[in-house]
């Protein structure tokens, strides 16, 4: 039997103890506004779910909270399944809101010039 190494012992949870994970995954921003984003995932995400989300605004990234609005199958192939998500932006701070707005005038005038 091997030995037990852990300083502390481990109580086993009779029931359920709730929790959730927070995984890293890679995402793709298809469209941008100041309160929200469209995104394709390789997985899907829960209605009304909260997340995290690292957005790279040209050489600068900013972290929102967004909530996921809606979400569907958009693609399927022999090889993937391709989900679209609506999310909603909570909580933006100033300055990432104004970043978002900077780097959008940004992709404009260069579209116009």
């Amino acid at each position: 039997m091997p030995e037990n190494r852990r300083e502390e012992e481990r109580l086993q949870i009779l029931g359920a103890l709730e929790g959730d994970a927070r995984v890293h995954q890679p995402i793709s921003v298809r469209e941008l506004s100041q309160h929200g984003a469209r995104i394709e995932t390789a997985f899907p995400m829960q209605l009304n779910s909260l997340h995290e989300i690292r957005i790279a605004l040209g050489s600068q990234s900013v972290v929102v909270k967004g909530r996921v609005a809606h979400c569907h199958i958009h693609e399927i192939d022999a090889d993937a399944v391709i989900y679209r998500a609506g999310i909603e932006f909570v909580d933006l701070p100033e300055w990432v809101g104004s970043a978002i707005a900077q780097f959008l005038d940004a992709v404009k005038a260069g579209r116009e010039g």
